[in-house]
């Protein structure tokens, strides 16, 4: 995979993250643009020129002049000093993002790195070599500071990496795979760790998660309508021109084309003297949609972010000019992942108001806990507990971590973005989504068995079928979680979604 600085896409980097024989390079035109920036660099080092972070110190201290033999220590100290992160390491897919993403920002041509340590990061890459990083200490404004020092640690031989799940010491890694560590150059520090990178990892992951999420919400809504013996009259594609947002209209298709020769459907389409269904089920094409809605407005977002120059000071070579200035600051991220955390969570939120319909027979008609045998078996009860649970969870990380801002540098970095938070919380209420959507296709496919000898349409009876290939029938009580746990998985690697393939959007 080329990178130019210009064209990755969220699905490159979901790709490029998880094929692991994909090989990244820069762009012809890319190295040409990296050799000119650095042309520049070079150019007013020798001239003893002040510039920000080349020869005056980071921050509070940018008003230091470093003489020109103190250049070199100036950038390893930089990525000394902020190597401060604490907690858990990142998971290798967000540190390989990354990695990928640094590259990319690196190859617009506007951070003066020299092309030789832009080979050694990519040889890291290719050699799936990765820094270990830990999780915690980004408050996303001089961009990730303290998670991207830790990738430049690696990358001058000090701190560890992680190779084939072991943590190592970095300059042992790095010797036994012929890469010599860098010795920084001016400017070098500033331009591995300004910029947003680790939490676009995390938004460009996540939003590749979602797209899958967006699905599996309408194939198990679809699937939970039919199991309570809903109307499909509310997703009529007329009523929905009426109000033509995109994903409502995607949606309501969707759900259309999923319950499509259902017998169930058909055995009281006519004479039930049900008029509408209650919300959970009605309004789906509505909630489904505004977070389908708003997931294309973020992909859009971090396309655009992972394509910009993030560094400071930017160096504008055919201009002669550097210019100080604060591309590095997380607020369009931050802002994204947080309405991302609320849109995603909404998918959830709906579930397990149908699950509960599920198990309620006052509300749904079917057995009480869709068990044969109540009273001796609970059945499914404790399934909406724990949807329950994930579904409340996620209201307290949907609380934007965006309108939060604590200064520091002594206050010269006085507004900060908090992206990072937003992005581990993102991550949560993602794995807690799959989890609620993975209990509702449980209990939507118990459901349907219960209403044998009637038949599904065509298209949920496949959903079933995958779904009793992993978890049977529930005729008694068993361990629960190892049934759900299997379906998560089903939801999870996108199985499930691709067994419906490009018959739904």
């Amino acid at each position: 995979m080329l990178l130019s600085g210009s064209s990755l896409t969220t699905s490159d980097v979901h790709r490029a993250v998880y094929d692991l024989q994909i090989t990244i390079d820069l762009s012809a035109e890319a190295w040409t643009a990296v050799e000119r920036s650095r042309a520049a660099v070079d150019k007013w080092i020798a001239e003893e020129r002040v510039v920000y972070g080349m020869t005056t110190g980071f921050g509070e201290f940018a008003n230091v002049f470093i003489p020109h033999d103190d250049v070199e220590t100036l950038q390893r100290n930089l990525i000394i000093s902020h190597s401060a992160g604490m907690g858990p390491l990142l998971p290798e897919p967000i540190v390989r993002a990354m990695m990928i993403l640094r590259v990319n920002a690196l190859a617009k041509g506007f951070s003066g790195i020299r092309p030789s340590t832009v080979r050694t990061l990519l040889a890291m890459i290719n050699a799936g070599i990765y820094p270990a990083i830990p999780a915690k200490g980004s408050v996303g404004s001089s961009g990730d500071l303290a998670p991207l020092s830790h990738l430049a640690l690696a990358l001058i031989g000090e701190g560890e990496c992680v190779v084939n799940g072991e943590r190592r010491p970095s300059g042992d890694v790095l010797r036994e795979h012929g890469i010599q560590p860098v010795r920084l150059g001016a400017k070098e520090g500033l331009a591995l760790i300004n910029g947003t990178q680790m939490m676009t990892a995390f938004g460009c992951l996540a939003v590749e998660r979602i797209r899958n999420l967006v699905r599996i919400a309408d194939i198990a809504g679809a699937t939970s309508a039919d199991a309570l013996r809903a109307t499909d009259n509310a997703f009529d594609e007329r009523l929905h021109r009426a109000r033509p947002h995109p994903g409502q209209l995607t949606s309501a298709r969707n759900l259309r084309t999923l319950m499509i020769g259902s017998e169930i459907r058909d055995s009281h389409r006519t004479g039930d003297g049900k008029v509408q269904d209650a919300y959970s089920l009605r309004c789906m094409p509505q909630v489904h949609g505004a977070t389908r809605d708003t997931l294309t407005h973020a992909i859009a977002v971090l396309e655009r972010e992972i394509n910009s120059a993030t560094d400071n000071p930017l160096i504008f070579e055919e201009d002669d000019i550097h210019l100080e200035g604060g591309n590095f600051h997380g607020q369009p991220v931050a802002l994204i992942l947080d309405f991302l955390a609320i849109a995603v969570a909404e998918l959830a939120n709906i579930s397990e108001r149908r699950t509960e319909r599920l198990v309620n027979a006052a509300l749904g008609g079917l057995p009480r806990f869709l068990t044969p045998k109540g009273g001796l078996n609970s059945g499914m009860m404790i399934a909406q507990y724990t949807a329950a649970s994930m579904v409340s969870e996620n209201k307290v990380l949907a609380h934007p971590a965006s309108v939060d801002s604590i200064p520091t540098s002594a206050n010269q970095e006085d507004h900060n973005s908090m992206g990072s938070i937003a992005a581990h919380k993102l991550w949560t209420v993602v794995e807690n989504v799959e989890s609620v959507l993975a209990i509702e296709l449980l209990c939507a496919a118990q459901g349907i068995d219960l209403l044998r000898p009637l038949r599904s349409s065509p298209l949920i009876e496949q959903i079933v079928v995958a779904i009793r290939d992993v978890v049977p029938f529930a005729e008694h009580d068993r361990v629960l979680y190892r049934d759900m746990e299997a379906v998560r998985k089903l939801v999870a690697d996108g199985s499930l979604s691709r067994i419906i393939g490009d018959r739904i959007e």
